[in-house]
């Protein structure tokens, strides 16, 4: 089972690229995470550049997307939505619509990483509805981190065993519910 994992974050340092890479280090055994780290390289999304010459970065991504069995995205909060830059990474996911699209009917678990007290519960319902729009099957539960100052060591190791426990569980979850769907591909 091959999940990519994608933070939605640019900052250096980010809790949640380090939620992602904590993903790699819990998954399921025979499951196998790896963290996407180029969402700086993706231009803006341009209709007028999705065509025979979709941008490197863009290709990139859809084909990462496609050779995954299952997503794991990771968003912040920001304004009480998703960031910027992962809304992006679904548009560019998203496209062609209907069908052809690297994100239609991949099996996605999500999860969200705040300083704050509600672990971007909101960002985390706004992707939800937001993959859902673009073709995902987007798994039941959320992940909230709130308080990621406390949960992450200084060099962004999770040490917090509570969310550890939340975090094996969600990608237990995450691969029972993809399996079905890579085992018939």
């Amino acid at each position: 089972m091959r999940i990519l994992a994608i933070p939605g974050s640019l900052r250096a340092g980010s809790y949640n690229a380090a939620l992602a890479r904590a993903a790699a280090e819990l998954a399921p055994e025979g499951a196998d995470v790896e963290v996407y780290d180029d969402l700086r390289a993706l231009p803006l999304y341009d209709e007028g550049l999705d065509g025979e010459a979709v941008p490197p970065a863009a290709r990139r991504l859809r084909e990462r997307i496609s050779g995954a069995d299952a997503l794991f995205l990771v968003t912040p909060e920001y304004n009480g939505s998703v960031s910027g830059v992962l809304k992006n990474a679904v548009d560019w996911a998203s496209r062609p619509p209907r069908g052809g699209a690297a994100l239609w009917g991949k099996t996605v678990g999500i999860a969200g990483v705040t300083t704050g007290q509600y672990g971007a519960l909101w960002a985390q319902q706004d992707l939800r509805r937001i993959l859902g729009i673009a073709g995902a099957r987007v798994i039941e539960g959320d992940l909230p981190v709130a308080r990621a100052q406390n949960v992450f060591d200084e060099s962004g190791r999770l040490v917090d065993e509570l969310v550890r426990e939340r975090l094996r569980e969600h990608l237990e979850q995450l691969v029972a519910e993809a399996s079905p769907l890579a085992e018939a591909a």
